[in-house]
């Protein structure tokens, strides 16, 4: 099964986070907060959403930085994903 992203939302996989700080400490599973940085799986055509013409700005397999909080959580053939708005999408890493 395939997620196709409607209007303008953007599919992301989230990128697999550190299990340890950069000083060597290793943090137990509660102490990991959920990855901000995640790659493009699937982009929506964009077009008119609440009045407004909206162009996607991103493309499948660019790396970004998303809001902390933003998104929805999915599960599709146990792979977990992340759907959020464009405007969700902070930057992409470059």
């Amino acid at each position: 099964m395939k997620l196709v992203p409607l209007f303008d939302k953007v599919v992301l996989k989230q990128l697999i986070a550190e299990e340890t700080t950069k000083s060597g400490i290793v943090l137990p599973g509660q102490a990991k907060e959920k990855p901000q940085q995640a790659e493009v799986i699937a982009v929506g055509p964009g077009g008119v959403v609440d009045g407004k013409e909206i162009t996607m700005q991103v493309k499948e397999g660019d790396k970004v930085i998303y809001s902390k909080y933003a998104g929805t959580d999915v599960e599709v053939d146990e792979e977990k994903y992340v759907i959020v708005k464009q405007s969700d999408i902070l930057a992409v890493i470059a």
